[in-house]
């Protein structure tokens, strides 16, 4: 059996997933009570993403700011990873963001996964007053922030001068739940791009994530990610290898898929299902698992799911937890 580690993402708002809870206390405790859930199941991490606004529009809808989330989910949690995917680098100062990495992983007592991507949502960058750079301009941005983010958990007094952004000693202590550069917060890279992405994946990353779920993607990315690999002199096999399913909802084998989303529909009101129908795949068991394993034979070693409606009905994370992580994993609840 390959030993395929699953993380699941917990609802802050940026899917219009907590729309039908109207308190804003309320709806963070419903955030917070997803996490400690999978901090009881088969899962190995939750996760969650860095934006503002909600999609597929702006609304005036609660959207949780992802490293405030990340910094009180660890403490909300025992044994779980707690990552985004991914941090935005036009966002933050990648300095900034390093230090404040480095603070998390010691609240978590080193259970954090640092994600980090160049950012894509143009609406959210500009509403923000950060503009939007074009794509070649943001990847040289991302580029050195990935530098001087390495630079940060691993020197004591880096410096770095790019045409970016610019650190001079600046000391980030401690640099991660052990205080030594040795062991260093685990930064993962979303993204595919295959000319800068990818090669800085081969040179800085602990982990990648590709393909959005579609097998030959993940093969192909992951076979171009393996080729920088072997010019820089990283072994592969170090690297975790992570995919994205979105919006998958799992029902018993068998079910009427209709009667089993009754709840969902209800519990997410009619207006707001309907709106994300096209996104939410209810699929049985057994299909669930033949998607994975696809990816799992192209060369995923870890899946990161999102699963509508968990807001205001845990069952479908559980069901996937007992029912489909074994297919994959050896792990049982809370044996991590």
């Amino acid at each position: 059996m390959a030993d395929v580690r699953f993380g699941v993402f917990v609802p802050q708002g940026w899917k219009m997933d907590l729309t039908e809870i109207k308190d804003p206390v309320a709806q963070f405790e419903a955030m917070t009570d997803v996490a400690k859930a999978a901090d009881q199941g088969a899962w190995d991490s939750v996760w969650v993403y860095d934006h503002f606004h909600t999609v597929p529009k702006p609304t005036m809808n609660t959207t949780f700011e992802a490293w405030t989330i990340t910094a009180t989910l660890v403490r909300d949690t025992e044994r779980v990873h707690v990552g985004q995917m991914v941090s935005c680098n036009g966002y933050r100062n990648p300095a900034l963001f390093a230090k404040v990495a480095s603070t998390v992983d010691v609240a978590s007592h080193h259970r954090l996964y640092a994600g980090y991507g160049a950012g894509w949502y143009a609406q959210e960058w500009k509403a923000y007053g950060y503009g939007f750079p074009e794509t070649k301009e943001r990847m040289r941005m991302f580029r050195e922030g990935v530098e001087i983010i390495h630079k940060m958990w691993t020197e004591d007094k880096p410096t770095f001068s790019g045409q970016h952004y610019h650190i001079d000693q600046a000391i980030n202590e401690p640099k991660n739940a052990s205080g030594s550069p040795d062991n260093p917060v685990p930064l993962w890279i979303g993204g595919g791009g295959e000319q800068v992405t990818l090669k800085l994946v081969a040179k800085y990353a602990d982990a990648c994530n590709v393909g959005g779920g579609d097998p030959e993607v993940v093969r192909h990315k992951l076979e171009v990610l393996r080729g920088h690999c072997e010019k820089v002199g990283r072994d592969y096999n170090e690297i975790t290898k992570s995919t994205s399913f979105e919006g998958l909802y799992p029902i018993a084998n068998g079910a009427d898929p209709k009667k089993a989303t009754d709840a969902l529909r209800t519990s997410m009101g009619a207006d707001s299902f309907d709106v994300r129908a096209k996104e939410i795949k209810v699929l049985p068991v057994d299909e669930i698992v033949e998607r994975i394993q696809q990816c799992v034979d192209a060369g995923a070693n870890y899946a990161i799911v999102y699963i509508p409606g968990v807001a205001y009905d845990h069952e479908p994370m559980q069901r996937f937890a007992e029912e489909v992580i074994p297919h994959f994993s050896t792990v049982t609840a809370g044996a991590r």
